[in-house]
């Protein structure tokens, strides 16, 4: 049995030329910044800070465009801002962005209209569109995964060196379309505090360089093995591998087996990492993960991200969160409350209801209290743009308005107004944790 969730090549020789052209490719990030990451992550394991980590399901290579990856950015600086300010707690920024190119799926196949084709597995493995050619594995595209990765950072990179991500922008975050909604509203109420916090600030002359630039990170799940196998390297100053293909990876759901090509991989990285769990996991399997992954205990090392569905959180969560707690692990709790809450709308198109998401967070912030530990953070599948893919939220968008803008190639992801929204509805839960 081969690791789970694998491309199936049909050609090893291009696979090892592949392979053998991203060994040869500069890091994309640097062990520094993974360094970095960590230590933020051990203030979120410690309640000190909170983490938000949100972007698109699955990246493509024709999203790599500075609109598409600004608009990504512009989201998460507003929600991180709301979550600051109304708050009072600092927020580690991580992007699902610059790697997010694979997708584990529950079919090998997919079947439309009598014929029967390789599913999608994301823009790392295969084509979107229906066709035989489209659809086989190809190597190469592990290479194209590296230079639109290399594309996004960049891009990111310049945004937030380069004055977009300075707080005076904080109202030029705020677009048309967002600002005649209720929480854009709200947002720019918000905005006029903060600017006149800053004028203030000016005025007794601090002006902290921490206005003006924002530490950001890239995150993905770290699923094609041959890619992150190729991707890691020896760190100069410590001799020790990290994985230079984003700061933080983490092992999914599905292939997240104790005994597993992938726990295995990423036990010898120093990067941050991330385990999903999901409602089959024990408090037993949590236990045995971390001492698989952190067997040092190290703060800010090992992230669980739990995905339970809003029905199930409520019971699910508690025992985990006791036995890893009694036991001394150290670990930071994020909460997904996407891949549990998936369902298929009567017209067919994935969604998930904004409600079940709010319901999710709800219930994790509600275990947390009552445990007395810290709820750690959010991952969020969002985009930047005005799509029509989830149902519900204070637009009161509704199953029938889905065909609108649906335009995610995998899972149903937020859009800018909802996930606006949710930040709002998070930052209240934050001041009562």
């Amino acid at each position: 049995m081969g690791p789970a969730q694998q491309p199936s090549y049909p050609d090893q020789v291009a696979v090892e030329a592949a392979v053998a052209r991203l060994r040869t490719q500069p890091p994309l990030v640097f062990a520094g910044e993974c360094d970095e990451l960590k230590a933020k992550i051990g203030a979120v394991a410690r309640g000190e800070a909170f983490l938000l980590q949100g972007g698109d399901c699955a990246e493509t290579f024709a999203g790599v465009t500075a609109d598409n990856v600004r608009n990504k950015l512009r989201v998460i600086l507003q929600m991180a801002v709301v979550l600051t300010y109304a708050a009072s707690v600092p927020v580690v920024k991580l992007g699902r962005l610059a790697g997010q190119y694979a997708k584990p799926r529950s079919s090998d196949f997919e079947t439309r209209d009598g014929i029967t084709l390789p599913a999608y597995r994301g823009d790392a493995v295969n084509g979107y569109e229906f066709s035989e050619d489209s659809r086989r594995h190809d190597p190469q595209r592990l290479v194209d995964v590296y230079n639109a990765s290399a594309a996004t950072l960049n891009l990111v990179r310049a945004f937030v060196t380069g004055g977009y991500a300075d707080l005076r922008q904080v109202h030029a975050w705020n677009t048309d379309f967002v600002r005649e909604s209720t929480a854009g509203q709200r947002y720019e109420e918000m905005a006029n505090d903060i600017a006149r916090a800053l004028t203030f600030m000016k005025a007794i002359g601090a002006d902290p360089d921490e206005f003006h630039r924002v530490d950001f990170h890239s995150s993905h799940e770290a699923l094609v093995l041959e890619y992150e196998h190729a991707m890691t390297r020896i760190d100069s100053r410590t001799q020790l591998p990290y994985d230079v293909s984003g700061h933080f990876v983490w092992i999914g759901e599905r292939t997240r087996q104790l005994d597993g090509a992938h726990v295995e991989m990423l036990r010898h990285i120093q990067n941050p990492i991330g385990v999903k769990l999901g409602p089959t996991t024990s408090a037993d399997d949590a236990l045995a993960l971390a001492g698989r992954l952190n067997p040092d205990n190290e703060p800010g090392r090992l992230t669980f991200i739990t995905r339970f569905g809003a029905a199930r959180i409520r019971d699910g969560l508690p025992q985990l969160i006791e036995k890893v707690t009694a036991a001394g692990v150290e670990v930071a709790w994020v909460c997904d409350p996407m891949h549990g809450n998936t369902f298929e709308a009567s017209s067919g198109y994935k969604t998930r209801r904004f409600d079940d998401v709010i319901d999710e967070v709800q219930g994790f912030f509600d275990v947390h209290r009552s445990l007395g530990t810290w709820p750690g953070g959010i991952h969020v599948e969002l985009t930047g743009d005005d799509v029509t893919e989830c149902v519900g939220g204070g637009e009161l968008l509704d199953e029938a308005g889905l065909a609108d803008r649906y335009e995610s190639v995998c899972d149903p992801r937020l859009n800018r107004v909802q996930s606006l929204e949710l930040a709002f509805l998070v930052a209240k839960m934050l001041r009562q944790a």
